[in-house]
C-alpha cells in the first residue's frame, strides 16, 4: 500500500451505525453472556453427575446393558431428577408462564404476583422504618448508643426461627394472610436501609457542617439542605439490598403458613411431591423477580440523581 493511502484529509471508512450499536451491545453484554454460558455448562455437568446413580440403579434393577451415551442422555430427561437440567427448567418456566392463564393455580405469574404484593408492602414498611431509625440515630447520641446495638443484634436471629413465631402471634390476634408475610419481609429489609442511611446522613464532613452553622442554618435546614441530599446515593444502594431481602422474607414467610399460593408455596408443594423441576422453576422465577425489582430501584436511582444534578 502506498503512502498516498495515509495522506491527510483522506476519508477513512467508518463502521455503520448498526455495526457500532451491535459492537456496543456485545461489549456491554459479552462478559455477562460468557459467565452465563459457563454457569449453564457447569449446571449440565452437575446434573449428569448427580442423576447418574439413578440410571445405574435402574439399569441394574432391569438387568439391561445400557451404554454410557444412552445413560448420559437419560440423566437429562428424568421425570424427578436430583438436579434437573437447564432445558427442563426452561420448559417448565415456559409452560407455567406463557402457556398457563394467569388465574391458573399452576401459573408462576399468578404465584409471583401474590409474592410480589407482600414483598412491596413489607419493603415499604422496612424502608420507612429504616429511614426513621437512621434519622433518630444521627440526631440523638442516646438513640445511637441504645438503638444501633439492638438493630445489629436483631439480624443475628435466624429468620426461619422467628417467622413461625410471628405468624402464630399475629394469627392469635386475628391477623393472617398478607400482613404476617409483609412483617417478616419488613424484618429483613429495614436493616440495610437503616445502616445505609446512617452512613449517608453522616457523610457530610466537618467543614460542610461548620459552613452551615456559619450561615446560621437551623437543624432542619442542615438536614434538608445538606444531610438528606448527601444520603441519597447511600439510600438507593441500601434500597437495592433491602428489596431483595424483602423478597426473601416474603418467600420464607410463605413456608410455615401453609400458603397455597405464592412462590414459597410453590417451593413447598414441590418439596412435598419430589418435583425438583417445579422447585427450580420457582427459584428461577424468584431470582428473575428479584432482578427486576433491583433494576427498578436502580432506574429510579438514576432518574433522581439526574434531577439532583448528581449524574454518575
Amino acid at each position: 500500500m502506498t503512502d498516498a493511502a495515509y495522506a491527510p484529509g483522506r476519508d477513512v471508512p467508518r463502521p455503520s451505525a448498526a455495526r457500532r450499536a451491535i459492537g456496543a451491545v456485545f461489549h456491554a453484554a459479552g462478559p455477562v453472556l460468557a459467565v452465563l454460558v459457563i454457569l449453564v455448562a457447569v449446571w449440565y455437568l452437575a446434573a449428569a453427575r448427580m442423576n447418574w446413580q439413578w440410571e445405574v440403579d435402574q439399569a441394574a434393577r432391569n438387568n439391561t446393558g445400557a451404554g454410557t451415551v444412552e445413560m448420559l442422555t437419560n440423566t437429562m430427561f428424568q421425570e424427578r431428577p436430583v438436579l434437573p437440567a437447564p432445558h427442563q427448567v426452561a420448559v417448565e418456566l415456559w409452560e407455567t408462564t406463557v402457556e398457563k392463564k394467569i388465574t391458573s393455580k399452576r401459573s408462576l405469574v399468578h404465584h409471583a404476583q401474590i409474592t410480589l404484593s407482600a414483598t412491596m408492602l413489607g419493603f415499604g414498611f422496612g424502608a420507612g422504618l429504616g429511614i426513621v431509625l437512621a434519622v433518630m440515630i444521627v440526631h440523638s447520641r442516646a438513640m445511637d448508643m441504645s438503638l444501633m446495638p439492638w438493630i445489629i443484634a436483631s439480624q443475628t436471629i435466624p429468620i426461619l426461627a422467628i417467622a413461625p413465631m410471628i405468624i402464630v402471634v399475629l394469627n392469635a390476634v386475628g391477623l393472617s394472610g398478607l400482613i404476617p408475610k409483609a412483617l417478616i419481609s419488613t424484618y429483613l429489609s429495614f436493616f440495610p436501609v437503616a445502616v445505609g442511611m446512617v452512613k449517608g446522613l453522616r457523610s457530610p464532613d466537618a467543614m460542610q457542617l461548620d459552613q452551615m452553622r456559619t450561615w446560621g442554618a437551623t437543624p432542619a435546614q442542615v438536614f434538608w439542605k445538606l444531610r438528606w441530599p448527601s444520603s441519597v446515593p447511600y439510600l438507593f444502594a441500601s434500597l437495592k439490598i433491602g428489596v431483595a431481602a424483602a423478597l426473601v422474607g416474603t418467600i420464607v414467610g410463605e413456608l410455615p403458613t401453609g400458603a397455597v399460593a405464592g412462590l414459597g408455596a410453590r417451593l413447598l408443594a414441590g418439596s412435598y411431591y419430589g418435583q425438583t423441576v417445579q422447585i427450580w422453576s420457582a427459584l428461577i422465577m424468584a431470582a428473575l423477580l428479584a432482578g427486576a425489582l433491583v433494576g427498578v430501584v436502580g432506574l429510579v436511582n438514576r432518574i433522581v440523581l439526574s434531577r439532583m444534578g448528581m449524574n454518575r
